[in-house]
């Protein structure tokens, strides 16, 4: 019997790659290989973006896809750990920041920021459907208002501006170069411990939670623990995601975590598709791509480019019209349809 099992656990450490589909494999090629053919403008502002807030959105998927919690404050939790990253370590705005070294700020504003959201999970939890996501847009709301007017701690309307990544190892984060993998190891890390934890006992038995909380209960697992918890895990992955993005934009300011910002989130969610980690991502790339060139799109069809976020609301709609599911709901419609003929609507490789 030891035997079997030892050569049952070599297999699968000998073909643990053949199990990754191939298309994995070049897309981790290409982005790989992204800065040798890719300018500065789109490793920085386009993926570096691009990464930062599906990480951000990735944590409300989690939530909302494993956990069936549709949670609004994953954007105030980035902006809370972009704040403390200004207020602990260092900006421009030398009265307020504290100048403590990167080893000792960051960790200190992962804590902060995973402490708060977990105290506001602990209130969102024991509601549940529009209330939840009322209470949390209510907390993200009172923190954006709170940060304009409070100047002793967040300095107001004017926040931090000057806040840098720490060079480490002799590089220049900042650079486009160095900042796109420094993005792209977080992101990548991100993805792959959601995926893992969807398949680990405490994913599995968040998932059992979302579907019928009762029967898990009754079975003797801790249904508000769970959730808190996962308030908690969720919260690290926007942290993360929200002193990146301090450090990409250079600044902190409540703009960052206002109640605009905070739909978007949802909007990346949603576009990309709730059901799988990698929905967040391509919701975020496409956000990226309208945020970015919707001006210049309007303005080349004769149209006023003050009217860019029309067409991101179209874009959304349309998506969300089409597939409730975002777009991998489309792209699971189209390989089902795939092998299906379009008069009887039987497969055509059925007998």
């Amino acid at each position: 019997m030891a035997s079997v099992e030892y050569q049952e656990s070599e297999k699968f450490g000998l073909n643990w790659w053949e199990r990754v589909p191939a298309v994995w494999w070049i897309l981790a090629v290409l982005l790989l290989a992204m800065p040798a053919f890719a300018n500065s403008f789109v490793l920085f502002q386009i993926f570096g973006w691009a990464f930062i807030l599906g990480m951000i959105a990735l944590s409300l998927m989690f939530l909302a896809g494993y956990g069936g919690m549709v949670s609004l404050l994953q954007m105030t939790v980035a902006g809370l750990a972009g704040y403390m990253v200004a207020i602990l370590g260092d900006s421009a705005i030398t009265t307020i920041s504290l100048g403590w070294p990167w080893y000792v700020s960051i960790p200190a504003a992962i804590f902060i920021a995973s402490v708060f959201a977990t105290l506001c999970g602990w209130l969102a939890v024991r509601t549940e459907g529009i209330y939840t996501i009322m209470i949390t847009l209510a907390i993200a709301s009172a923190f954006f208002y709170f940060a304009r007017q409070n100047y002793v701690i967040f300095n107001g309307f004017s926040g931090f501006n000057g806040v840098s990544p720490p060079q480490l190892f002799g590089v220049d984060w900042k650079q486009p170069t160095a900042f796109y993998y420094l993005t792209l190891f977080w992101a990548t890390l991100s993805f792959l411990l959601i995926q893992y934890l969807s398949r680990a006992p405490f994913g599995l038995a968040l998932q059992g939670i979302r579907d019928n909380p009762r029967r898990m209960a009754a079975l003797g697992f801790n249904v508000t623990g769970h959730r808190i918890a996962a308030y908690a895990f969720a919260s690290v992955i926007a942290a993360i995601g929200g002193i990146l993005l301090t450090w990409q934009s250079g600044q902190i300011s409540p703009g960052t975590a206002g109640v605009g910002p905070v739909i978007d989130i949802l909007i990346i969610a949603v576009i990309g598709g709730m059901r799988r980690p990698i929905g967040p991502f391509i919701g975020a790339f496409i956000y990226v791509l309208l945020k970015t060139f919707a001006v210049d799109v309007l303005i080349s069809l004769g149209l006023g480019g003050e009217r860019f976020q029309l067409l991101i609301g179209l874009s959304f709609l349309a998506i969300v019209f089409w597939s409730p599911d975002g777009i991998l709901g489309l792209w699971d419609r189209w390989r089902e349809n795939r092998g299906r003929d379009p008069l009887t609507g039987e497969r055509r490789d059925a007998p």
